[in-house]
């Protein structure tokens, strides 16, 4: 009976895998004609590309065959036809010969775009082709190229906030296919994010920090608005400048060395309400990215991190509407088509009300923002689309009629995408940006404004020689308009008078290449060089000083002074002050041990020609910028990072390590009693020293399942140091390290998310970090009746640890509605147990008792949120 079976299996397999035809061909005999003999007589399909054109007569000589097997059928016209048949499974496919004098194809290209629901392009999708573990990540423009052997093919596309792609493919020849994804709506109600935040352990960029708007809009914040600019203190290896101010310090730098891009476009102030709120509405914001080391060199201008945010494209096929209705203000976002499938509009608003409300109280102050964003997308053909970017924001804040404030941005981008072929595209762009900052004191009739403009182009061009070697090159132009501040009086019994300070100008332009070279399968690298000039311009008038030194040292008290100008030379309009020219190379490899483990490195030299003047800590709407000249060298950077990368248990679990050293020189410090705002001659104030930071940073994440979330933990020193310029100077601290303003020993981040069930998620958040360094008085001296505090060597003490919790809820109440009105409520409370976080302490006499005492300032206690969210 066993034999029986098997030559029953034997003789079943034979049927159908050795099929016999009897075919004619001869030069009269088109291919669909030979296609459909075969296809009579077997169970055998053609497959062949759109340059295979079934009309034409590819035989070249007469050919009978009779009761001829399949396989040996084919042999034998592949002999003499002018195409190439080859089956696999129950295909055969079709294909152009090589032409005599070149080398056959040992591989397919399939190369591919991926578009989202708006068919606009997706920028770093993950491809995965399953039968061969081949993977790609979508560029600029969507596409993405991979190899493959003759066969059919399982391609599986990720992204997230995107429903996963799958699509089965039968490979030939090369192909080119475009793969849409649909929006998640689960991730559009912020209930779950459904995928995988694994790490890619092949990429050569490390020290990369991203967010999906899904974990953003999750995470518990103050006033219960998701905000993307705080949402980055929860990563490793980022601080906050201050708990009141949404600036934020990277790797123990300052708040000024992080390059904020928008669209494209520098902000030079992202916050509103002094610091409450970022300038970021995260309605629109598609996306953001924190470039901490490993900087590619496109970028350049600052020394500590690059933070690169996107706003979204408009609907091409619908038009929709979401917004928000929060305890102090709202947002509205309304996108549709300009025309269907071509071109779009997405406008979104945000203003606060907070303003109304004290309004009905016996508080004089008012307190109120708003902003608006717009993007406008349009394809002129399959090959170009333009596309304008907007944002305006202002600020107005007025204490009890004491003063008041305007302070906001205006920024405007246009760019030109042009698509020269499938391995070649460009974007162009021209942008304008300013930063104004207005403030009025009533009772002393007088006005201050101040203002920094830019005037920018950028062309970029991408460029794939093949899958392994891939050009990012181009130039990069940007003209800087600074007014350190304008005095203006006003009533006739003002006892102040028009004064401008001198307005600064500066010209910075650069050029970069970047290249990405796929070594092995195991070893990839990332290398470029940014080449930049800095010209300060006139017209401005430049003080002289003796020995050209603005500050000097009077040995008699031990402290610095301003200098007094010997004289000035006038520089005319557009004439040249000072010119300062870097290259600034960059390097990145990875090497991957297996396809779920890596190490990877870099290195990277970046120069930083402005200056933020500040003397606070935490980024205030009244800082002044100022650019490089005669007294002020550009910053310098040099950053080394090594780390180590690994998915775990099919990926539901990632660990990144990464260990950094950076140093910078030339970063400015001031002598003791500044004095910065309203001063015509800065460099009267300020010496040039050096920095260094150095440590270690942690992430672990788990990605998948009901729960998901991370613990990002770093350990770092930051140190600044002013040395002498003589061997009779001591320089700021005696000429040692000290303790930089921004330095963090320890800085500990919990976050957490558990989908409890589709009506129902809830999130926390715990951080931790050192207290930031503090220069404390260790005695006292009397000096007319009155105790004065003695201080200690900069920054040898520290405010206490910095600490909260914060949790939320998401309730949406109908969770499978997908159409008409669709709603969901966030429930949030920053800092649970009401810890007061001290942002300073102050050192004083008691009027009362003479006695010394310090008092602490605490910015936020407990401070519930909740917001009715809505789209339809």
């Amino acid at each position: 009976m066993k034999h029986i079976i098997s030559a029953c299996f034997f003789l079943f397999s034979w049927c159908m895998f050795s099929q016999n035809v009897t075919v004619t061909v001869d030069q009269t005999v088109t291919l669909k004609e030979f296609f459909k003999q075969i296809e009579n007589q077997t169970d055998f399909k053609f497959a062949f590309t759109d340059q295979i054109n079934t009309s034409q007569k590819y035989f070249t000589q007469k050919r009978t065959f009779n009761n001829t097997d399949i396989k040996e059928l084919i042999s034998e016209i592949n002999k003499s036809a002018s195409v190439q048949f080859s089956i696999v499974g129950n295909n055969i496919f079709v294909k152009q010969k090589a032409t005599k004098g070149t080398s056959a194809k040992k591989k397919n290209k399939l190369t591919g775009q991926v578009l989202d629901d708006n068919r606009e392009p997706v920028i770093g999708a993950n491809v995965y082709i399953k039968e061969t573990a081949a993977g790609a990540t979508t560029d600029a423009n969507g596409y993405f190229s991979i190899e493959l052997d003759n066969g059919s093919y399982t391609v599986q596309i990720s992204y997230l906030g995107l429903k996963n792609k799958e699509k089965r493919i039968t490979i030939s020849d090369d192909e080119k296919m475009k793969f849409n994804m649909e929006s998640d709506s689960q991730e559009l109600e912020q209930v779950v994010i459904t995928t995988s935040k694994a790490v890619d352990v092949k990429n050569t960029q490390m020290s990369v920090n991203k967010l999906s708007m899904a974990e953003i809009k999750r995470l518990p914040t103050a006033m219960g608005e998701a905000d993307p600019l705080k949402s980055l203190l929860t990563l490793p290896g980022v601080t906050n400048a201050g708990e009141a101010s949404s600036g934020f310090n990277v790797r123990g730098g300052a708040a000024d060395q992080n390059l904020i891009l928008l669209d494209g476009a520098p902000v030079y102030g992202d916050s509103h309400m002094f610091g409450f709120f970022s300038i970021f509405n995260a309605d629109i914001v598609s996306g953001l990215d924190l470039y901490k080391g490993g900087i590619p060199s496109k970028f350049g201008g600052r020394v500590s991190s690059v933070l690169d945010v996107s706003q979204q494209t408009g609907d091409l096929n619908d038009y929709k509407v979401n917004g928000g209705i929060g305890l102090i203000s709202s947002r509205l976002l309304v996108q549709g088509p300009l025309k269907k499938d071509v071109g779009s509009f997405i406008i979104a608003g945000r203003a606060s009300y907070a303003h109304l409300f004290l309004k009905l109280t016996d508080i004089k102050s008012s307190v109120m923002f708003y902003d608006i964003n717009a993007k406008l997308n349009y394809r002129l053909g399959a090959n170009n689309t333009i596309s304008f970017s907007g944002y305006l924001g202002n600020d107005l804040f007025d204490i009890n009629n004491f003063f008041a404030s305007t302070y906001g941005n205006t920024m405007g981008t246009f760019s030109w995408k042009h698509k020269f072929s499938d391995n070649l595209n460009t974007n162009l762009s021209v942008f304008y940006s300013d930063y104004k900052f207005n403030l009025q004191i009533p009772f002393q009739k007088f006005e201050w404004n101040s203002k920094i403009t830019n005037y920018g182009l950028k062309y970029n061009w991408n460029h794939t020689i093949s899958d392994n070697f891939k050009l990012n090159y181009g130039i990069d132009g940007l003209f800087y308009d600074f007014n350190p501040g304008t005095v203006k009086p006003y009533g006739i019994d003002s006892q102040y008078n028009y004064n401008q300070l001198d307005k600064k100008y500066a010209l910075e332009t650069s050029a970069y290449l970047d290249i990405e070279n796929q070594i092995t399968d195991k070893l990839n690298l990332r290398y470029g060089l940014r080449y930049s000039m800095f010209n300060r311009l006139g017209g401005e008038t430049i003080s002289t000083y003796a020995n050209d030194e603005a500050v000097v040292y009077n040995p008699l008290y031990h402290i610095y002074e301003e200098a007094t100008p010997i004289g000035s030379t006038y520089y005319g309009k557009g004439k040249t002050i000072s010119t300062f020219t870097n290259f600034e190379p960059r390097l990145a490899l990875s090497y991957a041990f297996t396809d779920e483990t890596s190490v990877k490195a870099s290195y990277n030299r970046m120069a930083q020609y402005i200056h933020m003047l500040s003397n606070t800590r935490a980024p205030l709407p009244m800082t002044i910028w100022t650019p490089s000249g005669p007294f002020t060298k550009p910053q310098m950077l040099d950053q080394y990072a090594v780390g180590y990368f690994k998915n775990f248990k099919e990926r539901e679990y990632s660990f990144e390590g990464e260990l950094f050293y950076k140093k910078i020189k030339n970063r400015i410090d001031y002598i003791d009693g500044a004095n910065l705002l309203g001063n015509n001659n800065i460099e009267q104030d300020i010496l040039n020293g050096q920095a260094r930071s150095y440590g270690m940073e942690l992430l672990f994440r788990k990605n998948t399942g009901r729960f998901t979330g991370w613990v990002a933990y770093t350990l770092s020193k930051a140190e600044q140091k002013t040395p002498g310029r003589t061997p009779n100077e001591p320089g700021i601290a005696n000429g040692d390290w000290y303790l930089s303003g921004y330095d963090k020993l320890h800085n500990l981040n919990v976050t957490a998310n558990y989908e409890f069930n589709p009506k129902w998620s809830f999130n926390a958040n715990f951080s931790l970090q050192s207290g930031q360094p503090v220069t404390y008085p260790n005695g006292y001296y009397e000096f007319g009746g009155r105790n004065v505090p003695n201080y200690t060597l900069r920054n040898s003490d520290r405010l206490p640890a910095y600490h909260h919790l914060d949790i939320g809820a998401t309730y949406t109440p109908k969770p499978d509605k997908k159409n008409g009105w669709q709603s969901y409520w966030v429930f949030s409370i920053y800092n649970l147990y009401n810890r007061q976080n001290a942002a300073s302490i102050t050192f004083s006499q008691n009027d009362n008792t003479g006695a010394n005492e310090s008092k602490q300032l605490s910015i936020y206690g407990l401070v519930p949120g909740v917001s009715y969210n809505f789209k339809f």
